[in-house]
């Protein structure tokens, strides 16, 4: 049994080795002509019939089976084939099947597209076993491989073997990436050779004519390529590189200069790709430039502003001239300011310099059309442009109002020219009139000194006389007031701004009644107050009163109340002064008639700032007559009121006085003791101690009187010491000499620190330290005689404190809080009108504008309020409604500003007037602003600098990044502000940045 089974099994056997054999070898035919679809099923069914004994006892037959089953596998793409012929390889110990096999398989990972995999495969391949097509696809393959990986150099020559064997399958192929890496590496001659051969192929048709014109191009063949590349557009056929010829070809005759030719390629190939090269962008625009295509050319050349090369200053310099051909000055500027800061091409920037220069005095860029003149005059002392530069800088100055610069130059000229002397007079007086604008009075004076002197002052004269006397006046010096009024008004008085004939004879009216020379004010006041009426200006009202007060004072009392009574009947302002002032005329006469007059002031003006003088005036009318009870209760209203606080102590003291009068000791020693203990430093507290001493010597109550002083600090006991020590310090002070009388001060203070004289020698030694400009020790002078007001030396003292925080140590809150001090108890108008000012000031330094704005407005009703208050009050209310978001109302507020002022409030309005419009979305009105504030603000240049940030703005906010960049560059390297500067250049990165986001032109 087992012997037949035996002999089955090697029947079966033989039947394998005998019948297969031939299937075997109908398979390898199969494979050997790559008819692997018949191979493959014939292998894999002798593979299923192979016995464990066949591979034993035929083991090369059964390794043969193995390797072409596997190979055939692959060469169908079988997804087990890759796990198989690894393991083929890794086994078998047949060299030459397994380096076949790593052939087989590295073709396997080509139509993969796994390069990197059958790249390492292939390197374990010998050739030794390879058909000549299969080392020649393998050499294509490795090749295409690299050339896909990036790994050129190994490529090449794999493609340059196949590139050469016309016959086989890759041969076009190989020439196509052969000619491509040979263009790469800048072998021209042979990329040509290669592209020639497949320039006509169906695959490459498209691409190649684009590098076989490049090729002619870099050969300096420039016709060839141009007429190549026109060919093949002209053939109709799709060229993969269609824009890139067009490029070519644009850029070909750009060189040949013949930009009609020329625009139609750049421009089709400029339009169509999303990025383009500087210098393409610059050939399209200076063809349209030669075309006369301006706005197409403006709108290229703008895109290549910012680089420091030479194409873009020739950009720009050809925008300057393209802006200027369309009218566009404005922009043509700053086309050259950025022509003019690149210095590839000197010539160029020499001319862009002087256009800049030129453009902006015609602009009205007074300020940049001076530094520009100079600039260029300096740096160009041989230019053909000098003579008309120079030109260009006198009218610069006849026309500007940057005075200070102006008069800079001026004073630094080493010989100046007879023009600019005869201009001198003038600018000393224009920046006088901006000095004394400023404020800065004591400067501007100086000024107009030198300018009186100067020969060539006759355009100018009369304004001199006029700021002359209205200095004087404001200084209160009468005499020179009067003097240079006089002269202004007998010179003519020509108007301008403030200078008026009405404002000089209104002020020698007040100079001359302050001078109390009444009749010759009357004469001055009566002419401006002619035919006085219900709608009168302010001035009018005020000249008919200050003649009716002249008359007053002369004595004309019929003709003075007939005045006030006008005023009266009319429903002025000053109605309740005019009432006042005619209850004094008719007390002369009539003192009950006067108290009734006054009396009415009370129901009528209720809340009239006269009222509590009218109480007071009624008071004095009462105790004139000796009717001392009638006087109590008003003067009860005046201590009670709050209305003029310097009456305060008189009042007290009077009252102190009638019930004295009225034998109630009683109750005038209460009022003596309240005078003492709220006002001990007032003149009036030295005028009750006399009082206090006869009631109780009257009374015969010496111990008494003697307890009374103790409690008010005052002990009758007279401190000799105290006397002498403070008359010596006081004699030292007098005697001028400085150092000594403040050491004996500072003795006093020590040695009786609430001595009788602490409030003089306090107050000496504020003054002292003033004098030398020591503010902290000076207010360690003032301020403890401001604190205990009243006294003799109170309103000095606060004023002096007031001035020395706002002006000298720019604290402004304490500042502030000395100026109310002072509106408190101030009854000089001058000084009412100071602590007024001082008060806004400080408020609108402190940005407190509803604060600033309340007190503008109770200063602009002061009576000799001056334009500029009004200005600066106006300036608080534009300011608190701009901040409020109430742009339309802030900017009527600002205008109204720049009718009273000419100077720094004044530029700060246009500028805020500008910055209005931007915020309410109105870009052109805030642009028309804007320049309004850069033209007509020139000496301000912190003003004008906003501005043109402002502009810059506007410019970024319409997309006009060209204008936007040439603005915040200007100010980058002109702006001597360094806040101002890091703002632009941070504004000027934004814009670059946001442009480049925009633009064609390629980073």
């Amino acid at each position: 049994m087992a012997m037949g089974l035996y002999v089955a099994s090697y029947s079966q056997q033989t039947q394998f080795y005998n019948d297969p054999q031939e299937k075997f070898k109908e398979a390898k035919e199969y494979f050997q002509k790559e008819q692997y679809s018949l191979a493959f099923p014939l292998f894999k069914e002798l593979k299923r019939q192979e016995m464990e004994t066949d591979k034993v006892n035929y083991p090369v037959t059964s390794q043969e089976l193995n390797y072409y089953t596997i190979a055939c596998a692959l060469k169908q793409n079988e997804t087990r084939a890759e796990d198989q012929a690894i393991d083929y390889i890794n086994v078998e110990k047949n060299n030459a099947r397994v380096q076949m096999l790593n052939f087989h398989l590295a073709e396997y990972y080509f139509r993969k597209q796994r390069f990197t995999d059958a790249l390492d495969r292939y390197e374990q391949t010998n050739i030794a076993n390879l058909s000549n097509k299969e080392i020649s696809a393998m050499k294509f393959h490795q090749g295409y491989s690299y050339f896909t990986m990036q790994q050129f150099a190994q490529a090449k020559p794999l493609f340059n073997t196949i590139r050469t064997m016309k016959d086989d399958p890759n041969y076009i192929d190989a020439n196509y990436y052969y000619g491509f890496l040979a263009f790469r590496d800048k072998q021209y001659n042979d990329a040509l050779q290669s592209f020639k051969i497949v320039e006509n192929e169906k695959n490459y048709a498209s691409v190649v004519p684009y590098y076989i014109a490049q090729i002619y191009y870099i050969q300096g063949k420039k016709d060839d390529a141009l007429t190549y590349a026109e060919e093949k557009l002209r053939t109709g056929q799709s060229q993969y590189y269609d824009l890139e010829l067009k490029q070519m070809i644009g850029h070909a005759y750009f060189e040949r200069k013949e930009y009609a030719k020329a625009l139609p390629y750049l421009e089709d190939y400029v339009n169509r790709s999303e990025k383009v090269r500087r210098e393409d962008l610059y050939e399209l625009s200076y063809s349209y430039y030669q075309a006369n295509q301006l706005s197409k050319a403006i709108e290229g050349f703008k895109q290549l502003s910012g680089k420091e090369d030479s194409l873009s200053q020739h950009a720009m310099y050809l925008l300057g001239d393209s802006y200027l051909k369309t009218g566009q000055k404005a922009n043509a500027r700053n086309a050259f300011l950025f022509c003019a800061s690149n210095s590839s091409d000197k010539k160029q920037q020499e001319i862009s310099k002087y256009q800049y220069a030129k453009l902006s005095y015609e602009l009205g860029y007074q300020d940049e059309a001076l530094n520009s003149l100079r600039s260029f005059l300096n740096d160009y002392p041989n230019s053909t442009y000098q003579v008309e530069a120079r030109d260009l800088l006198v009218a610069v100055l006849t026309n500007t109002n940057n005075y200070r610069d102006a008069l800079t130059l001026l004073e630094a000229a080493p010989n100046p020219s007879p023009n600019a002397k005869r201009l001198f007079p003038r600018i000393l007086y224009g920046r006088s009139t901006e000095l004394i604008n400023d404020g800065r009075l004591a400067e501007a004076e100086s000024l107009i000194d030198r300018a009186l002197k100067d020969p060539n002052n006759g355009s100018v004269l009369p304004y001199l006389y006029f700021w002359k006397g209205e200095l004087s006046y404001r200084d209160n010096d009468l005499d020179d007031a009067i003097k240079y009024y006089n002269l202004y008004v007998s010179s003519g008085s020509p108007t301008s701004g403030e200078a008026t004939a009405a404002h000089a004879r209104y002020n020698l009216g007040y100079a001359y009644l302050r001078k109390e020379n009444y009749a010759v004010a009357r004469d001055f006041f009566e002419p401006l107050a002619k035919n006085p009426a219900l709608n009168s200006d302010e001035l009018t009202q005020d000249a008919y009163i200050r003649a009716a007060d002249a008359n007053f004072m002369e004595k004309n009392y019929t003709m003075a109340k007939s005045m006030y009574d006008n005023v009266i009947r009319y429903s002025w302002p000053a109605e309740d002064y005019a009432t006042f002032q005619n209850a004094m005329i008719v007390g002369i006469r009539n003192s009950k008639e006067k108290i009734e007059l006054l009396n009415t002031m009370n129901r009528k003006f209720p809340e009239s700032s006269l009222i509590t003088d009218a109480n007071m005036e009624i008071a004095n009318t009462y105790m004139a007559d000796e009717n001392f009870s009638a006087a109590i209760p008003y003067l009860g209203n005046v201590i009670k009121s709050t209305g003029n606080a310097s009456l305060k102590p008189q009042a007290i003291l009077k009252l102190g006085i009638s019930y004295y009068n009225l034998r109630d000791n009683d109750e005038a020693l209460k009022q003596y003791r309240t005078l003492l203990d709220q006002y001990p430093n007032s003149p009036e507290a030295e005028d009750a101690i006399g009082d206090v001493r006869a009631i109780y010597l009257e009374e015969a109550k010496p111990d008494e009187y003697a307890e009374f002083m103790r409690q008010v600090g005052r002990p009758i006991s007279v401190n000799t010491e105290d006397s002498l020590t403070y008359a010596a310090a006081e004699n030292q002070y007098i005697n001028g000499v400085a150092n000594v009388a403040l050491s004996s001060f500072d003795n006093y203070l020590s040695k009786f620190p609430s001595g009788a004289y602490a409030i003089d020698a306090s107050f000496y030694k504020g003054e002292l330290y003033a004098g030398r400009k020591d503010w902290k020790n000076a207010l360690a002078g003032y301020e403890p005689v401001a604190a205990n007001a009243p006294n003799k030396f109170a309103e000095r003292a606060v004023l002096a404190a007031a001035r020395i925080y706002f002006f000298e140590l720019k604290d402004y809150p304490r500042a502030e809080n000395y100026y109310v001090q002072l509106s408190q108890i101030t009854s000089s108008q001058e000084n009412k009108l100071e602590a007024m000012r001082g008060l806004l000031r400080s408020q609108y330094q402190q940005e407190k504008w509803a604060d600033a704005a309340a007190s503008g407005k109770e200063l602009v009703a002061l009576k000799g309020s001056s334009s500029d208050d009004k200005a600066l009050a106006n300036m608080a209310v534009a300011k608190s409604y701009q901040v409020d978001g109430k742009f339309d109302l802030a900017i009527a507020n600002y205008k109204t500003v720049i009718t009273l002022n000419k100077a720094a409030l004044g530029a700060e309005a246009r500028y805020e007037i500008a910055d209005c419009w931007f915020q309410l979305g109105k870009l052109n009105d805030a642009e028309k602003a804007a320049f309004e504030t850069i033209n007509k603000s020139g000496s301000y240049g912190y003003w004008v600098t906003k501005a043109y940030i402002l502009l810059g703005d506007i410019y970024f906010t319409q997309k006009d990044y060209f204008n936007a960049k040439a603005t915040f560059q200007s100010i980058v390297d002109n702006s001597l502000d360094p806040e101002l500067k890091t703002e632009a250049q941070q504004k000027l990165t934004m814009v670059t940045e946001e442009e480049g986001k925009n633009s064609k032109v390629e980073d």
